[in-house]
């Protein structure tokens, strides 16, 4: 099975890059699943319900989101009438949606697709995402209930998404970071068969800080003070994330590769 992921949407910039590009790359590259993380897509905190359909209607067969997956209040409703959209298992015992699901992908395959979030310098305190992330994934065995699992790890410390990578390795097909906003270039397959990375960067304008425009977060790192909120950047936009070519009968990788398209970065395929 062939599958992407795309990092963090970030604003409008970013939602446009995945609207233009997403149909035709999965032709081009024979996409037969697309997960992308929406957790900035709406004015770069969280993601609206309008701009949820737009990226779906793209080509995203599943949304995820991370710790801003709240921040638009119509999301607390929106996930519940919409099934492609996942939030992180770990978020709050009482949120609305669900942390993990299943969807079927081309020729009936199943494909698994979970969440969790970090807890190392993350601004509040989450669940254990390591005990609730094993409880779905054995529930869910590669080549048995599900032909792929896709982890998404929206986390701060890369030694915490290592941690996570070599603890789900060969009972995920993928485990990629989130939330940094710059791709990491450790892309590599575990010595158990589970494709991994640290980061898969962001959909989101370069030329900025983490997506952002750069004048409020420079006048913050400079005096200290906020004088405004923060903007997303309006140029255009890199795809980032990772492409994964699985085997149907383990649901483990046999091919990982960084994914950069269009914008300011050097851009890198499958």
């Amino acid at each position: 099975m062939r599958l992407l992921f795309l990092g963090d949407v970030v604003g409008r910039s970013g939602r446009a890059a995945v609207i233009e590009r997403l149909p035709g790359l999965r032709q081009a590259w024979g996409l037969d699943f697309v997960v992308v993380n929406g957790e900035n897509a709406s004015q770069g905190a969280g993601i609206t319900g309008d701009h949820a359909k737009e990226l779906l209607a793209a080509g995203a067969d599943c949304l995820t989101l991370g710790d801003h997956a709240f921040d638009q209040k119509d999301m607390l409703s929106f996930i519940e009438q919409e099934p492609r959209i996942v939030r992180p298992l770990n978020f709050s015992k009482v949120a609305p949606g669900k942390g993990f699901r299943v969807f079927e992908a081309t020729q009936g395959r199943k494909v698994l697709v979970t969440q969790a979030l970090g807890q190392v310098f993350m601004k509040r305190p989450f669940d254990d995402p390591f005990s609730a992330l094993e409880q779905v994934l054995k529930a869910h065995r590669l080549g048995g209930v599900v032909q792929a699992a896709v982890v998404d790890f929206h986390a701060e410390a890369t030694s915490e998404k290592m941690g996570m990578g070599h603890w789900c390795d060969g009972m995920a097909s993928l485990v990629v970071g989130t939330h940094t906003h710059v791709p990491t270039s450790d892309t590599m397959i575990l010595g158990k068969g589970t494709a991994y990375q640290s980061d898969a960067g962001m959909c989101g304008d370069y030329d900025s800080v983490i997506g952002m425009e750069k004048l409020e977060p420079l006048r913050r790192f400079l005096t200290g003070m906020a004088k405004g909120r923060f903007e997303p950047a309006a140029g255009e936009a890199t795809l980032s994330g990772v492409f994964v070519e699985t085997d149907d009968r383990t649901g483990l990788a046999q091919k990982a590769r960084m994914i950069r398209v269009g914008g300011r970065l050097q851009e890198a395929t499958p």
